[in-house]
């Protein structure tokens, strides 16, 4: 089991940053694949980037790709989402997710991730 905690959203706006955190309990969570998911109201969730288990691979939505980046430090359970140059399109409440690392699954499959958080909400204002 794991349980996932996200952190560091709020309210900013366009052209701003925000840094996201993942704290995941547990002693293996450097056996897991991480990701960060989103979903604004009215919209289906959608994948915004992911890890695998040792930060090595990384996979990001066309959206954020350029202006996003995620981040791991296994050594504190923690992983993090980077988030500069904002636009209003982002704003959205953003989940962080887990999976037992799996090399043949792709990073990006929603499905694939066995443990969610509660969400932490973006707001970008224009």
């Amino acid at each position: 089991q794991v349980q996932l905690g996200e952190s560091g959203g709020g309210l900013v706006q366009a052209g701003g940053s925000l840094r996201l955190s993942c704290a995941a309990s547990g002693r293996t969570f450097s056996t897991y694949d991480m990701a960060w998911f989103r979903q604004a109201p009215g919209k289906e969730r959608e994948f915004v980037a992911s890890s695998n288990w040792n930060g090595v691979s990384t996979y990001y939505a066309d959206s954020v790709k350029g202006r996003f980046t995620i981040s791991r430090d296994n050594a504190k359970n923690t992983v993090y989402l980077q988030m500069n140059s904002l636009k209003p399109e982002d704003t959205a409440l953003y989940y962080c997710a887990a999976r037992p690392r799996n090399p043949l699954m792709s990073l990006g499959r929603g499905s694939s991730y066995d443990y969610w958080g509660q969400g932490t909400q973006v707001t970008v204002s224009s």
